[in-house]
């Protein structure tokens, strides 16, 4: 009998990377979506026929509990989430909704109509260590989120730690250290540069305007990190892992591949603005992925040099014609 699995955030990054995995094991994938008037889905949209989309929204809690009860999944990833640090800051209390209110709506819905089997697994992040207080980062080190994203989703991830303490529900979370793919949103600084790469080299563009050059992060493929989130709800005991590639490379670095691989120069053509500058810097984060290597059997496939590639040629492959 096949597996049933809940995403919340299919239609994101991540959530296309998971759906395609599930897939690829047997799983019958359910994805819950927002309503929204126009076209959200091009992430998935290769997996029309393959998935069943369902409405819902985590502030909703009437929703959710709807969807359990309807789709009665074996396992739940909550990867839904207002996913850009940036926006923290102009929208500090909608942030809270989605990613701490909501995280707590989701396991109410489990708790009160999913199986008593059902497995959650719960999308944190590294930008809760923030202000970090030892390097690399790994599953003991203590939290100083620097943003209200960061702060949000520290609550996320400790309501999850608490459902599973109080009610024995079978909830992890995983510490995802930055994982960047072709499907990232093009706010996001990486696939702001590849895509301002491809744009310059094809004439649509002439500068690329950056923030802090100096900030330093650990950056591996999405595509990779799915599986980890799969393995930790295949686990005998519930417990939450750190995921990263245990490499840190800057800003600078990034823009070096990027333009080298099209040919160009990168100090010709980018150009520091203050405005994208947070209000409060993370400067460094590097993880410990020894723990998830170890219990879980994982590590990164894909390099830093190859991602930053990767991204690239799907940039200029998608503008190619527009110049």
């Amino acid at each position: 009998m096949k597996k049933v699995v809940l995403i919340t955030g299919i239609t994101g990054q991540d959530g296309s990377y998971l759906a395609e995995f599930l897939l690829g094991k047997g799983y019958k994938v359910f994805g819950l979506v927002r309503r929204s008037s126009t076209e959200i889905d091009s992430r998935i949209a290769h997996l029309r026929g393959k998935i069943t989309l369902i409405q819902g929204d985590l502030l909703d809690q009437h929703s959710l509990d709807e969807a359990i009860r309807e789709v009665r999944p074996d396992e739940v990833y909550n990867l839904a989430a207002q996913s850009f640090v940036p926006t923290s800051w102009n929208q500090p209390v909608l942030t809270g909704e989605y990613n701490a209110i909501g995280v707590t709506k989701v396991l109410e819905a489990i708790h009160h109509y999913g199986k008593k089997t059902t497995r959650f697994y719960q999308a944190s992040s590294s930008e809760m260590f923030g202000k970090v207080r030892e390097t690399p980062q790994k599953e003991t080190t203590s939290f100083h989120p620097r943003s209200p994203y960061g702060v949000a989703k520290v609550y996320g991830h400790y309501i999850t730690v608490n459902y599973r303490e109080s009610f024995g529900l079978f909830a992890v979370s995983g510490i995802l250290f930055n994982h960047e793919s072709p499907r990232r949103g093009l706010e996001f600084v990486t696939r702001k540069i590849t895509d301002g790469v491809a744009r310059i080299k094809l004439g649509l563009a002439n500068e690329l305007r950056l923030g802090n050059l100096d900030s330093k992060r650990d950056w591996g493929f999405a595509g990779d990190y799915v599986e980890a989130m799969w393995l930790m709800l295949q686990q005998n005991k519930p417990d939450d892992f750190v995921v990263g590639t245990g490499e840190t490379h800057s800003v600078k670095e990034f823009c070096q591949i990027a333009f080298s691989r099209v040919g160009l120069d990168w100090k010709k053509y980018v150009k520091i603005d203050k405005k994208f500058w947070r209000p409060a810097e993370v400067d460094v984060l590097v993880s410990n992925p020894s723990k998830a290597k170890r219990v879980l059997g994982w590590k990164p496939k894909v390099k830093f040099r190859e991602l930053v590639e990767m991204m690239v040629d799907a940039d200029m492959s998608r503008l190619k014609g527009k110049g």
